[in-house]
């Protein structure tokens, strides 16, 4: 088994688990990703938490004695089959949270670069070192980390493939948080900050980010007003409001 998918309260958890290869993404590892996150995004958790088994790493990037002697087309479909099993993860209707514990190298960083939110423990590694390879990152790391981080810093990271520890990670805005302890218990303490409000509400505020990302303001805010306007409509904001008029807390129903 190199995928462990399992749900603790109200929340998914996923483990990849190839520790004696570092996690490394296999590409039947990622098709079983991609099959992990129709399972995910067909249930009811509130939010899927990622990490990697062991101490060493979340997850070291592809498998590189996979990648070699392949033709051009096979190369082609190697990239989009990463990018469209990614893109799954990016599109779940709940919140995404890598919690990296280790290594977090090439694809693994392509990986957590999908999810919503990243959390990094003291140990954590991260970087796109495919440069060093004479290779480019190719499931999403030149499209996701410059969004992420700015053109600049990406750029540096993706051309130079160097390394940043996880206190860089998170000056430079590519991780959340820092945390420590269990990362799984981590992750879901971290979950539990947001869910406890209305799935509506916080699946509008995702899409009215992301959609915009990349359209001009004056698009972003009809984006954001369409969006603001079917919140108003759910019966979670009914209740938000009354709860607040009476000064309690509000009991959100996912409607």
């Amino acid at each position: 088994m190199t995928i462990a998918l399992s749900r603790v309260d109200a929340f998914a958890v996923l483990t990849i688990d190839r520790q004696d290869a570092l996690n490394a993404l296999s590409f039947a590892l990622i098709r079983d990703l991609g099959a992990a996150f129709d399972s995910v995004a067909a249930g009811d958790a509130r939010a899927l938490i990622i990490t990697g088994a062991g101490a060493k790493a979340f997850c070291a990037g592809a498998d590189i004695k996979e990648l070699t002697g392949r033709s051009v087309m096979e190369n082609r479909a190697g990239a989009e089959l990463g990018q469209r099993i990614f893109a799954k993860l990016d599109a779940l209707p709940m919140p995404s949270i890598a919690v990296i514990n280790g290594f977090a190298f090439g694809g693994g960083l392509e990986l957590a670069l999908a999810c919503s939110f990243r959390l990094a423990l003291p140990q954590a590694k991260l970087g796109l070192p495919e440069i060093k390879l004479g290779l480019i990152p190719g499931y999403g790391g030149t499209q996701r980390l410059p969004r992420l981080i700015g053109e600049g810093r990406a750029l540096e990271l993706i051309m130079t493939g160097r390394t940043v520890d996880a206190d860089e990670a998170l000056r430079i805005g590519l991780v959340n948080r820092l945390v420590e302890g269990d990362p799984i218990a981590a992750g879901i303490a971290f979950a539990r900050e947001f869910t406890r409000y209305g799935l509506p509400a916080l699946r509008f505020a995702r899409d009215a980010v992301k959609r915009a990302l990349d359209l001009p303001l004056s698009e972003g805010l009809k984006i954001e007003a369409d969006l603001s306007t079917l919140a108003y409509a759910t019966e979670d904001a009914q209740e938000g409001m009354e709860a607040f008029m009476a000064k309690r807390k509000p009991v959100f129903k996912d409607g």
